[in-house]
């Protein structure tokens, strides 16, 4: 007789992805208009509001590495509850003018403790979801961030056209009281199973990042380097094209076709294995960089939109359920981290280094580059993780 399937949408499931969605909102919004604050406010140079900017990038490494080392000690809940309340008191830095220093020292500071909250919560949702659920669980909690990532960059522009930068700080900050007092319902039932004595004690690498993530982390660094061109130069790559008006739509239909596949690939990664969505997603996402490339219309254009959506935004979950499953229980917050950390490293130093190759290629050659990139990724994640994949599979296939 066929067993009911374990409840996914739980309330602590809800709660921490609504949790994840505000923390996400603050930082597109702050990302979209941090660099003209600092320009406005300070007088400050391109170069340097784009290090403002990703500033905040890099503190999210540091707190993610850190966060990842010690949160199954400290306990999730507690870190995320930790991780809230300091953002709120960064947030409030915004208000204080010492200074372009200060204000780069502040987005430091919000960027750790901002990923402290956030692996937090991804390590709660690991911990909440049924393990035959797991990739399933893992696409839906990510639609929070998606949602933010359309949603943020809406509001922060409008807000700049709109109100004054102590208003949009002021909105920030109440975002953020609000958040701690959703995370108060949360329950979490931490992991009973303790680390082998002396596991945790020193600065091994082991310690840091997750080794059995490792492998799935290093194509997720290679797929958001590739993603980041998008991220960061698809307005430019629009004006030199003349396709500005339909590239402010661009991120929307990715958002719509992300939030349209996700419930989808997840459940099948549950029922078939990471390759059924891997494999596709690769493909469909070197397909939509190839296609961005060829843009000479707005429909061109948004189609390739569509594609990176499917194809992206589904390698981005797909990668996290993997370095989850593989993982154990005690090591999850762990395997989280070292998940983010290797996203964010390719999402923040991607657009950095490719701003060396773009005065030699243009946009459109860099697409095509990086198309044929995400293409030997495929062959790399075969060896990695993909030809492993079948025997985990029939592993687990009591499970499911």
């Amino acid at each position: 007789m066929k067993q009911s399937r374990p409840k996914l949408w739980t309330k602590d499931f809800t709660i921490t992805s609504v949790v994840n969605f505000f923390l996400t909102l603050v930082f597109y919004l702050l990302v979209v208009t941090i660099g003209i604050y600092a320009v406005d406010a300070y007088h400050a140079s391109t170069s340097t509001a784009g290090l403002i900017t990703g500033m905040f990038i890099i503190g999210s490494l540091v707190g993610r590495l850190f966060t990842g080392r010690y949160i199954d000690s400290i306990g999730s809940k507690r870190t995320l509850m930790i991780g809230l309340i300091l953002c709120v008191l960064a947030t409030s830095f915004y208000f204080l003018n010492f200074g372009i220093s200060f204000l780069l020292i502040t987005r430091l500071i919000h960027g750790i403790v901002a990923g402290m909250a956030s692996t937090a919560a991804g390590t709660i949702i690991a911990e909440t979801i049924p393990t035959s659920r797991k990739a399933e669980g893992i696409g839906y909690f990510s639609m929070s961030a998606t949602l933010a990532t359309a949603i943020g960059p809406f509001i922060g522009l409008l807000m700049v056209q709109q109100t004054t930068f102590p208003v949009i700080f002021a909105f920030c900050l109440v975002l953020g009281i609000i958040n701690i007092f959703i995370a108060l319902f949360v329950r979490v039932m931490e992991s009973q199973e303790e680390p082998t004595p002396g596991e945790t004690k020193g600065f091994k690498i082991s310690n840091f990042v997750e080794p059995k993530a490792f492998p799935i982390a290093c194509i997720t660094l290679l797929i958001a380097f590739c993603y980041s061109s998008v991220l960061s130069y698809i307005n430019f790559y629009a004006i030199d094209i003349d396709l500005v008006e339909a590239a402010s739509f661009f991120f929307l239909v990715y958002s719509i076709a992300v939030l349209i596949s996700r419930p989808i690939t997840g459940r099948l990664m549950d029922l078939k294995g990471a390759n059924i969505v891997m494999y596709p997603a690769l493909i469909i996402f070197a397909g939509g960089m190839l296609l961005l490339s060829t843009a000479t219309s707005g429909f061109t254009l948004l189609v390739a939109g569509a594609l990176i959506g499917l194809g992206f935004g589904n390698l981005q979950s797909g990668s996290q359920a993997i370095a989850v499953k593989l993982t154990p229980p005690h090591h999850m917050g762990l395997a989280t981290s070292t998940f983010f950390i290797f996203l964010d490293a390719g999402l923040g130093f991607g657009p950095y280094l490719l701003g060396f190759i773009i005065p030699f290629t243009g946009y459109r050659s860099l697409y095509v580059l990086l198309g044929i990139t995400v293409l030997v990724i495929m062959i790399l994640y075969y060896f990695l993780h993909g030809k492993k994949d079948r025997i985990i599979v029939e592993g687990h296939a009591s499970e499911y």
